[in-house]
């Protein structure tokens, strides 16, 4: 996997929305992955008051779900925390995190959005388009758009819409347990985005990727 550089980063937010007007239209929402060996998952904590990012990558075999390898990068934190523009706060020390790894994932879960995004570029297209590679966005709770209530039972879903347009997914991982958010990143159709999410969470609400780097980021491995 090649992973970019960040040198120019943006720190303002109108540049920021200038990236996403500009880089939406690469989001590819067809699928377009390889045969999936390894699945990744991502997440931030922050340390220092929040002066320091920590990003933490696990990569877990599938579909056995075995952990494989892990990678964490401390940051300093370079982008305020504004709703709709958090991947320019998360990016940068994900990136770092995976530049650690032996292990190319062929599929990233990021604990965040992807087209379920005002704009259509959450976190999950940003990282996908940078790196070229697959990705979903599995959030817990939703920032933009309507649905119904999805059945009770594991495995069903309901369409998250914003106006008529299908944004993503409301996904129940777990029976009579709170929905997920699920949402193309880039390189994966919606329809295969809900499969993968239920096949990497087959005993607890969050998928196995999202919870180990939750534990990363969090400091409690």
């Amino acid at each position: 996997m090649k992973i970019p550089e960040t040198l120019g980063w943006p720190t303002l937010v109108e540049e920021a929305k200038l990236i996403q007007e500009e880089w939406r239209d690469r989001t590819v929402t067809s699928d377009e992955l390889p045969e999936v060996h390894w699945v990744a998952g991502v997440d931030l904590g922050f340390e220092d008051d929040g002066k320091t990012t920590r990003a933490a990558v696990a990569v877990l075999s599938f579909p056995d779900l075995k952990l494989i390898e892990t990678a964490i990068a401390l940051c300093p934190t370079i982008f305020p925390y504004v709703p709709g523009f958090l991947s320019f706060r998360e990016v940068p020390p994900i990136l770092k995190a995976l530049r650690q790894l032996t292990i190319t994932p062929d599929l990233i879960l990021c604990d965040g959005q992807g087209l379920a995004h005002p704009r259509r570029f959450g976190l999950a297209c940003h990282l996908g388009t940078l790196l070229d590679c697959p990705t979903i966005g599995v959030a817990k709770s939703r920032f933009i758009g309507t649905h119904d209530e999805p059945a009770p039972k594991r495995g069903s879903w309901t369409s998250l819409k914003d106006g008529e347009e299908t944004i993503g997914a409301v996904l129940r991982t777990r029976t009579k347990v709170k929905p997920l958010y699920v949402s193309i990143g880039h390189k994966i159709s919606l329809e295969t985005a809900i499969a993968y999410v239920l096949n990497c969470s087959p005993h607890y609400r969050l998928p196995e990727t999202t919870r180990i780097a939750d534990r990363l980021a969090s400091n409690r491995i």
